[in-house]
């Protein structure tokens, strides 16, 4: 063999090498995910017993791979295909195919923030917070409506509503409803601490009792410097066993939260949450109450007010009374701005 031919076979293998290596290195290095249109963060999920032609799909579904050829071909290479595992995954923006790959393949799915407030009814919650997870809303239903559940966490089916705390908390989207309800449980425990038990106590309330009322004052205003003076005026008329006569406990009892204003038929009801009709606290919150509308309830204003009602430049703030007829002007007030703003129901 000449000189010549061997210098260009060792040219042509050189060449070969360099673009084995070359196409090599793209495979693995270079960003294949979440690009063209789909330059974003994508959100994948991937459900128990899922396969790898299950998580192709996915992706494929929304674009987020370019060259799927070498995806797949990386996958094999690196035995993804063998160990698919369940999660809530943040596929980036650029990502490699080795990057994405690794993370999947090790299972290091990403915690996912869950937020909750404005729930008025069981019911809301279970299928808002169940829908977060992968356990789903039939999990979590047949949970919270279990006594003897319920009953392990210092509740009944009705109280259980308390157990859940307005916040920012975070999850891995595979936490089983078990673990989710142990978590919300030490967070309650967490927020009721020897000082707030020792007010509770001193008012002659339950935690659940205060939580209770918390959830009439969250309904009847979201100003938090006014909270603790509303909480005063039903502290009082608990005190002096007069009816709390709240009207947020009738729209609840009838279950039509499109109700602006109370009317005198609406008052008819019989329900344990009618408070123009049964004296005390109804059985349980008509909300989850924020934390502020709790320690409000704890940290209630000690004045004189037996009575408040909207202001009439609808601000969000209350007037407040210490006598019926006082109020009565003041609610005359308020009831003809609704008029004249056509609101009737």
């Amino acid at each position: 063999m000449s000189r010549t031919v061997v210098i260009a076979i060792l040219i042509i293998v050189s060449v070969l090498l360099s673009t084995l290596s070359f196409y090599a290195w793209q495979i693995f290095k270079t960003p294949n995910l979440q690009v063209g249109e789909n330059d974003k963060d994508f959100e994948l999920f991937i459900p128990r017993g899922a396969t790898f032609e299950t998580v192709m799909d996915s992706l494929n579904a929304h674009q987020v791979v370019n060259d799927k050829m070498s995806f797949r071909f990386l996958a094999r290479f690196m035995k993804y295909n063998e160990n698919v595992k369940n999660g809530r995954y943040i596929i980036k923006k650029k990502m490699s195919n080795q990057e994405a790959i690794r993370k999947l393949r090790s299972g290091a799915q990403d915690p996912m923030k869950l937020t909750f407030n404005n729930i008025r009814l069981k019911d809301e919650l279970i299928t808002k917070l169940g829908a977060k997870f992968e356990f789903g809303p039939n999990a979590l239903d047949s949970l919270l409506k279990d006594p003897t559940v319920c009953a392990h966490y210092g509740f009944d089916t009705t109280t259980i509503m308390c157990m859940f705390l307005p916040n920012t908390y975070e999850f891995f989207w595979t936490t089983s409803a078990d673990n989710f309800l142990d978590r919300m449980g030490k967070e309650y425990k967490k927020f009721w601490t020897p000082e707030r038990q020792q007010k509770a106590k001193a008012m002659g309330l339950t935690q659940t009792q205060v939580q209770t009322l918390a959830s009439i004052v969250e309904s009847e205003s979201k100003a938090n410097d006014e909270k603790p003076r509303v909480a005063g005026v039903y502290w009082n008329r608990l005190q002096k066993g007069m009816l709390l006569e709240a009207d947020p406990t009738l729209v609840f009892a009838l279950r039509d939260f499109t109700i602006r204003r109370v009317l005198n038929v609406h008052k008819q009801i019989d329900s344990p949450y009618n408070t123009y009709k049964y004296k005390g606290l109804p059985p349980g919150p008509i909300n989850l109450p924020t934390l502020s509308s709790i320690d409000a309830v704890l940290n209630h204003e000690n004045h004189d007010y037996l009575y408040f009602v909207a202001r009439p430049d609808f601000s969000g703030h209350h007037t407040f009374a210490k006598t019926y007829d006082e109020h009565m002007n003041n609610a005359r007030m308020y009831h003809a701005e609704l008029n004249k703003r056509g609101i009737m129901k």
